[in-house]
């Protein structure tokens, strides 16, 4: 009995790890499946997380039209898809100029985008431009261009796209945003203005678009990075403050943000936040106990300003 009772728990532990992994694995191919012939446009196609949205997407079966700055770059996205892609599961994918911060020239690329394939099935607003700076220090040329970016290219896009989808009564919008979309961090008042507008817009947009059977979706992970750094000792980004939003620090896999939006795409989810922990906790802090939160951001102010005046 007491032998039985040893391995009972480790084959039981196993077998649950076992149920686990294939349903996970059975999730990820239902994932995949559900995008399967759709005609899916992915902005800022040749970003980190534009490449990796990219190649989940393209696995799936679906039709790109992928939108970027750079042409060559383009190129270089879609001569590596097409070197590993099965030719008889895969569709070639479409190649489109787009700086979604040039508000005048989206009407046109949008036509261009229908061109395609004459639908879009999901638009995934994934473009996004980053500053960092005391606000005294931001002109007002360049918080105008992070909204453009930000806030304006995804809306006129989307606003283009949309009469589509509408006339169609189907389709789905997502929006790769920000957790800054939801709490404002210090030192990064533009970008985390336009972050809430966006969402602001699109939480509107979800609701109108309700009667039509169109899906939006945001999409709201920490900082995305491509490795994890940890901050050098006596660094203010060792204070409580940077440990509070440690994965704005460390940031997310641009993989792991890419099949979360392939998971958001196929089930419909309306809101995904990416975070561990921590920084899940702080929009929560910031809901229920906001002066708690201010305080907390307001330390790391000072521990900064401290640091500077050292140094």
């Amino acid at each position: 009995m007491g032998i039985l009772a040893i391995f009972a728990l480790p084959l039981l532990l196993l077998g649950i790890s076992g149920i686990i992994h294939i349903y996970q694995s059975v999730m990820w191919l239902v994932s995949k499946s559900a995008v399967q012939n759709k005609v899916v446009v992915i902005t800022d196609a040749i970003s980190g997380l534009g490449k990796e949205c990219s190649r989940v997407f393209h696995a799936g079966g679906a039709r790109l039209v992928l939108c970027g700055r750079t042409w060559e770059k383009l190129e270089a996205l879609y001569d590596a898809l097409i070197s590993v892609a099965d030719p008889s599961v895969t569709y070639t994918p479409k190649l489109i100029l787009l700086d979604i911060s040039d508000i005048n020239c989206i009407q046109d690329v949008a036509k261009e985008i229908l061109n395609c394939y004459g639908c879009v099935d999901i638009l995934i607003n994934n473009a996004s431009m980053k500053v960092k700076g005391a606000v005294q220090s931001i002109s007002l040329e360049l918080d105008k261009k992070i909204m453009d970016a930000n806030y304006f290219g995804p809306v006129t896009l989307t606003k283009a796209l949309l009469p589509n989808m509408i006339s169609r009564k189907t389709g789905q919008i997502v929006l790769i945003n920000s957790i800054q979309g939801k709490i404002g961090v210090p030192f990064r008042a533009a970008y985390a203005a336009s972050k809430h507008a966006a969402v602001g817009f699109f939480d509107c947009l979800r609701a109108e678009m309700e009667g039509f059977d169109i899906c939006v979706s945001t999409v709201s992970p920490t900082f995305i990075c491509s490795y994890h750094r940890q901050p050098a000792a006596g660094n203010w980004e060792a204070s409580i403050w940077k440990f509070f939003f440690r994965k704005v620090a460390y940031g997310v896999h641009p993989v792991e943000v890419a099949e979360e939006v392939l998971r958001t795409v196929s089930r419909k989810k309306q809101e995904v936040l990416i975070a561990n922990p921590i920084p899940r906790a702080a929009v929560y802090i910031r809901t229920f106990f906001p002066e708690l939160f201010f305080a907390i951001v307001a330390s790391g102010i000072r521990e900064n300003l401290k640091t500077e005046e050292e140094n």
